[in-house]
């Protein structure tokens, strides 16, 4: 009988524990202290052409659902943005400037207007490739100067890439072969710029070629584009958003 009662009594007494445990958890993520994602970079963080969330707000909202916290987005990204806009940007707007140094998590997809397809170029890579040493040059200045400014020592930068630097899917295909190869290569070089600095910088990195267009980089991205074939629509966003969180819980060990 002393055995049945104190096997009862351990019972009672693991259970109260569980429910001090589940009530400690649930009162810690409660107060814990809130987190705020910055996103810096041109139309597509922005959400140009899209009648939608754009993809930081919607990597804010999976960040809060993973963590438990509650998250913050502020949205800095600019259409029409090159990275020599985006470091000024860093250098000068203090808005942005004060948003950066409160932040926990930047987003940061910024590279394809410097090398924008133009009449002069058309379809000969050559001519765009020069370009690409200047973006890596000033992406790896942008994420200096965010570190520089950011108060939190734990602070993840998270580096996105392009599925496509022009037109994608069949948008591009309907400018003929020679556009679709030269997009490619574009995107190739820019991407890998952006990958370079990432892996140099200790910054997290999104690849959303593989995203959109599969690990292979074989499929047809068109169902993830507005109606413009440049820009992300609604389920393009919400892609993205995915990627990134899938990323940015792998760097804060979420």
């Amino acid at each position: 009988m002393k055995a049945v009662v104190g096997l009862i009594m351990l019972g009672c007494l693991a259970t109260a524990c569980s429910a001090r445990t589940t009530a400690s958890s649930t009162s810690t993520a409660a107060t814990a202290q809130p987190w705020s994602l910055v996103a810096l970079g041109d139309s597509v963080p922005r959400g140009t052409n899209c009648d939608c969330t754009p993809y930081p707000p919607l990597t804010a909202d999976d960040l809060a659902a993973s963590s438990g916290r509650k998250v913050t987005a502020h949205n800095d990204s600019v259409s029409g943005a090159t990275t020599t806009s985006v470091l000024k940007q860093l250098e000068s707007n203090q808005s942005v400037i004060a948003h950066v140094r409160a932040a926990h998590t930047v987003e940061i997809e910024i590279g394809a207007n410097d090398v924008a397809y133009n009449k002069t170029c058309g379809t000969k890579v050559s001519c765009y490739q020069p370009t690409v040493p200047t973006i890596q040059k000033n992406l790896a200045a942008i994420v200096a100067r965010t570190h520089s400014l950011a108060t939190d020592p734990k602070l993840l930068v998270v580096l996105l890439d392009y599925w496509s630097v022009w037109l994608g899917g069949k948008y591009a295909a309907e400018k003929g072969d020679a556009y679709v190869a030269a997009a490619e290569q574009v995107t190739d070089d820019v991407n890998t710029a952006i990958k370079s600095t990432a892996a140099e910088s200790g910054s997290a990195y999104v690849d959303l070629r593989a995203a959109f267009k599969g690990p292979s980089y074989a499929y047809d991205e068109t169902r993830y584009l507005s109606s413009d074939g440049d820009h992300p629509n609604a389920e393009g966003h919400r892609k993205i958003a995915q990627a990134a969180d899938a990323v940015i819980d792998e760097g804060l060990h979420i």
